[in-house]
C-alpha cells in the first residue's frame, strides 16, 4: 500500500517532527510522512491532521503502530505527501497508533540546553482553559531567554505537552483570533501539570 504514495513530496523535505506535527495539524492534512536514515525508514500516517498510524522498517524487521512510535528518535527529517483519505483510512487499519502521547511529548522536542537549570528533565503538561472550559486550537509557545524551546497547538482537551529541563519559562498563548498573552511558569518535579485560564 505504501507503493501508492507519490514519489515527489508536495511539502518541504526538511521538517522536524515538531514542525511536521504542527504543519499537518494546522492544515488538516491527509497524508504520509517519511523519514529515512541509513538502515531505517519511518512512516507516519496522518488523517485530518492527526498522526493516526506509524510504520518503522529497519534491519530487525517491520514494526507497526505503537511499537513503531517508540523507535522515533525525535531528530528525524520528514518529507510529507498528500494521500487520498480512503487510502489513509485503509493504511491506518494496519498500523494504528493508540498511545499518541509518545509522539507529542518524548520525541517531539529536543531538550533545551540554555542557561543553568535545576537538575532534572520531565514532561510538562499544560492545559489552557477559559471559564474552566478546555480550549482547543490554541497556539502555545514555551520560551527561555527569548528563545523558543517548544511550541504546539492544544488538543480537544485543551492540552499540550513538552519535554523540558526543570526551571523557569515564559509561556505565550495565542487564540484563534490571534490575540496573544504571556505568563511565567515554574516547571519542576512538584509542578508538572499546569492549568492556565485565559482572560476574556
Amino acid at each position: 500500500m505504501l507503493a501508492k504514495v507519490p514519489k515527489e513530496s508536495l511539502y518541504p523535505e526538511s521538517m522536524s517532527l515538531a514542525e511536521l506535527l504542527r504543519f499537518a495539524s494546522t492544515r488538516h492534512i491527509n497524508g504520509i510522512a517519511k523519514a529515512k536514515s541509513d538502515n531505517t525508514e519511518m512512516y507516519l500516517v496522518f488523517f485530518s491532521g492527526e498522526p493516526e498510524g506509524a510504520i518503522c522498517i529497519d534491519d530487525k524487521g517491520t514494526f507497526y503502530g505503537d511499537e513503531a512510535t517508540v523507535l522515533i528518535q525525535g531528530n528525524e527529517t520528514f518529507a510529507l505527501w498528500d494521500v487520498e483519505a480512503d487510502l489513509v483510512r485503509a493504511l491506518v487499519m494496519r498500523c494504528r497508533i493508540y498511545e499518541k502521547a509518545y509522539i507529542k511529548t518524548s520525541s517531539m522536542y529536543e531538550v533545551p540546553n540554555i542557561g543553568i537549570k535545576s537538575t532534572g528533565i520531565g514532561v510538562l503538561s499544560l492545559t489552557i482553559t477559559q471559564k474552566n472550559v478546555p480550549k482547543n486550537g490554541i497556539w502555545v509557545s514555551i520560551r527561555e531567554e527569548g528563545m523558543t524551546v517548544g511550541s504546539d497547538i492544544t488538543t480537544d482537551t485543551g492540552s499540550v505537552s513538552f519535554r523540558l529541563m526543570y526551571g523557569d519559562y515564559i509561556c505565550i498563548v495565542e487564540d484563534r483570533a490571534h490575540i496573544a498573552s504571556t505568563f511565567p511558569l515554574r516547571f519542576d518535579r512538584t509542578n508538572t501539570r499546569i492549568v492556565h485560564d485565559l482572560e476574556e
